[in-house]
């Protein structure tokens, strides 16, 4: 036995509720080099400041650990979760404090290991737990849209239960949003407000793509006092790359299926005044069966444009009332001129056809109008009319200068014809 004395660091974990674990009893090697010892247990000779038993740390406060006088040292210190997740620390150049430089979560349970060494280089170690206080505020996201299979169009969407306004939580928050793909996609999100983030790739999903949206949330700190909640996971599965093209000047539609033309159809849009809007829309739903007034757009009662008509086979592309839908009022004009209030119109046997053949996510896109371009946000899903360097731009883990806050103020759900 070495009859070296031995000067064991004596350690303090501050702030902290902690359960001490027994260690194993002090012995040297063979060859009687303190080098070559087994770690003593240190648990007899450590001072810990704790709240009253079955109490939770805060934490809103860091994890520190100090050694208490003598000539010991810390060398190590390792902090982890349940999950596995390592708690980011830092020792001070002489080994007498390590404190954590990252969050704690909430509501976790942390197994603490820590090394040290005595004068002479002899090892100690001591491991403890410790379990944190529950969050006050919970932020949680619910992701868009329901599980199943969708057009290669569709965006996904995160709800969050409370407004982010800071950049830096913001990235806090994106980072734990994941979404994959198989095959595998380059996309991003956008913060459309402080509540709502959009996910779209570069480009079309591909078809027969698998997506999985998940929030890693639980537990992480936010921001002041802000710590996320659990979330549930997203799956969906992209369909046929289905595409509409409606040429307001043509006055048709042709419609792909996976890049080959399936169909061409005569149509109508929206005359002067009521013109349709370009750009790229997604479907939204499909409705058989849709009673059209006039009132509902601001159109008054008695006046030559006004309507009130059962519409059937109706494919909605915005929530302010634009669908694809059966027209056979007006099928002399369908191919010839646009008489529409904004809506593409079609006989009734193409409409059943076109509303068979679509589902949510689809793309239908309208050119060639002299209407305004459809919304990025707000009445629907326009994200695809965005540029994709200018959508990289709305992520907050992307610098930019003077990056503003998109408006997300829904237009009125009403349809017209």
């Amino acid at each position: 036995m070495n009859d070296t004395p031995r000067i064991r660091t004596v350690l303090s974990c501050t702030l902290l509720a902690v359960t001490v674990t027994a260690g194993a009893s002090a012995c040297s090697g063979s060859d009687g080099h303190p080098l070559s010892e087994k770690a003593y247990d240190a648990a007899d000779q450590l001072t810990v400041s704790a709240p009253a038993d079955g109490a939770k740390a805060d934490p809103e406060k860091p994890l520190e650990i100090t050694a208490n006088g003598g000539d010991g040292r810390i060398t190590d210190v390792t902090a982890t979760d349940a999950s596995g997740h390592h708690l980011a620390g830092e020792l001070t150049a002489d080994g007498q404090r390590w404190r954590s430089t990252a969050a704690l979560a909430a509501g976790a349970r942390y197994t603490v290991r820590v090394a040290t060494e005595d004068e002479d280089g002899a090892p100690g170690a001591r491991t403890f737990t410790f379990e944190t206080a529950p969050a006050k505020r919970d932020l949680t996201v619910t992701f868009g849209p329901e599980a199943g299979t969708y057009g290669v169009g569709q965006p996904i969407t995160a709800e969050l239960s409370l407004p982010v306004k800071d950049r830096s939580a913001r990235a806090v928050v994106e980072r734990a949003l994941k979404v994959r793909s198989t095959p595998a996609v380059e996309g991003a999100w956008y913060w459309v407000d402080d509540k709502k983030l959009h996910f779209r790739p570069k480009e079309y999903w591909p078809a027969g793509a698998h997506v999985t949206a998940t929030g890693n949330l639980d537990g992480i700190k936010v921001g002041d006092k802000l710590y996320g909640g659990a979330s549930k996971p997203l799956k969906l599965t992209i369909g046929d790359r289905i595409e509409a093209v409606a040429d307001a000047g043509a006055h048709q539609m042709t419609v792909k299926r996976n890049g080959e033309v399936i169909n061409t159809m005569p149509v109508t849009t929206g005359k002067p005044g009521f013109s349709t809007r370009n750009g790229i829309k997604v479907v939204l739903g499909k409705e058989y069966f849709v009673q059209m007034r006039s009132t509902t757009v601001g159109i008054a009662e008695g006046s030559s444009d006004s309507y009130d008509l059962p519409v059937y086979y109706a494919t909605r592309v915005t929530w302010s009332g634009e669908y694809v839908h059966a027209a056979p009022w007006s099928v002399g004009s369908q191919g010839v001129e646009n008489v529409s209030h904004g809506c593409v119109g079609m006989s009734t046997e193409n409409a059943a056809w076109f509303f068979k053949t679509v589902r949510p996510g689809d793309i239908v896109r309208v050119v060639n109008s002299i209407g305004d371009t459809m919304d990025t946000f707000g009445n629907g899903f326009g994200d695809w009319n965005m540029e994709w360097d200018k959508w990289r731009q709305g992520s907050a883990l992307v610098e930019a200068a003077g990056n503003p806050v998109a408006s997300t103020e829904k237009a009125r759900l009403r349809p017209s014809i």
